[in-house]
């Protein structure tokens, strides 16, 4: 793709780029109202069964799962066309989510700047090692990035270390909004928990946030990481990367069924969003639509998405994510390549 080519597309993409306040706000009410009401019918099922709970457990992180792409746009300054309501309605999604709003901004702007950049790798993305570095690891870095790779340490113990621990903390060199922020969220967070138990009792919290919880912090880290983890995706030294094939090329379509789509806020068009982040999530789908070059993204289905599980490292020569079983068939071996922090 030419850089004029890459022009067009960008151009192509800019009408979706205003939010429209109606198509907001009705986003708004169909999804923290929905959350609100599965949230309290999950509450009161408990005296009945638990089997009953589950169920509408399940629904509730699907609802989860969208405010945080709620959060997501507001993070963009795409939900809103003012930033005050952006970074309020981030902050209060935050809350639910247990993301603090600048620190996230912060960190997600990073990885739409370096997404694909072998160079600036380490902020805002999945850990990601090349062959050669791999080689040329130590035995301990070697096993820390298996069991970083590990679905089970990724999206079961992911969710906990990164929601409850890490997004608690302030990031080095944070400016003192950003901590505040990061306060603001972690005092409102005890505080609405604190609430809850008071009112209902800890362990019916517990048996009704607990689920939601994970299964929402899993599917979270899971979009993330199969929407930017295909076989050839794309990546690139820092001399040759492009933020158009960076955008179209190493983040996939995920081409999930309309139920699926609604609940996960149409991030599947993560190539749309890639391109131009200041298009807000409900407008994702009709950028798509309205572009022939951005039909043609790499797509994945609910099934094949799986196959990202079996990909580990990113084989620079044959441009293209390998397995760790695959390693002794490759006969190229470079230099370790010093990763920028």
């Amino acid at each position: 793709m030419n850089k004029q080519k890459q022009s067009e597309l960008r151009k192509q993409v800019s009408p979706y780029e205003k939010s429209d306040f109606t198509s907001s706000m009705t986003q708004l009410f169909t999804t923290f109202i929905p959350f609100f009401v599965v949230w309290f019918l999950a509450y009161q099922s408990l005296s009945i069964s638990y089997l009953l709970t589950l169920p509408l457990t399940m629904i509730g992180a699907g609802l989860l799962v969208r405010i945080f792409i709620i959060f997501h746009d507001c993070c963009h300054n795409s939900f809103f066309k003012n930033r005050r309501a952006n970074a309020i309605l981030g902050t209060i999604t935050g809350v639910l989510t247990f993301f603090p709003f600048y620190q996230w901004q912060h960190s997600h702007s990073v990885h739409h700047a370096t997404s694909g950049n072998l160079d600036k790798r380490g902020v805002g993305d999945i850990w990601v090692m090349t062959v050669e570095e791999y080689k040329a690891a130590s035995s301990w870095k070697r096993l820390s990035y298996r069991l970083y790779r590990n679905p089970f340490v990724m999206f079961v113990l992911g969710p906990i270390y990164i929601f409850l621990i890490l997004n608690r903390f302030n990031r080095k060199g944070a400016r003192s909004k950003e901590r505040m922020n990061v306060y603001l969220t972690n005092i409102l967070i005890v505080g609405l928990i604190a609430l809850l138990c008071y009112t209902i009792g800890w362990q019916q919290f517990l048996l009704v946030q607990g689920p939601i919880f994970m299964v929402s912090g899993a599917a979270g880290i899971w979009l993330f990481y199969v929407q930017h983890t295909f076989e050839y995706s794309y990546y690139e030294e820092n001399s040759k990367w492009e933020y158009v094939k960076a955008a179209v090329e190493g983040s996939s379509y995920y081409k999930l069924p309309k139920a699926l789509q609604w609940f996960t806020g149409n991030i599947g068009f993560h190539h749309v969003h890639h391109l131009s982040p200041r298009v807000p999530n409900y407008k994702l789908e009709d950028a798509h639509n309205q572009s022939v070059p951005l039909q043609h993204a790499p797509t994945i289905t609910l099934m094949t998405s799986l196959h990202s599980l079996k990909f580990h490292l990113w084989d620079e020569e044959g441009k293209k994510f390998i397995g760790f079983k695959h390693l002794k068939s490759l006969a190229h071996v470079k230099p370790m390549r010093v990763q920028a922090k």
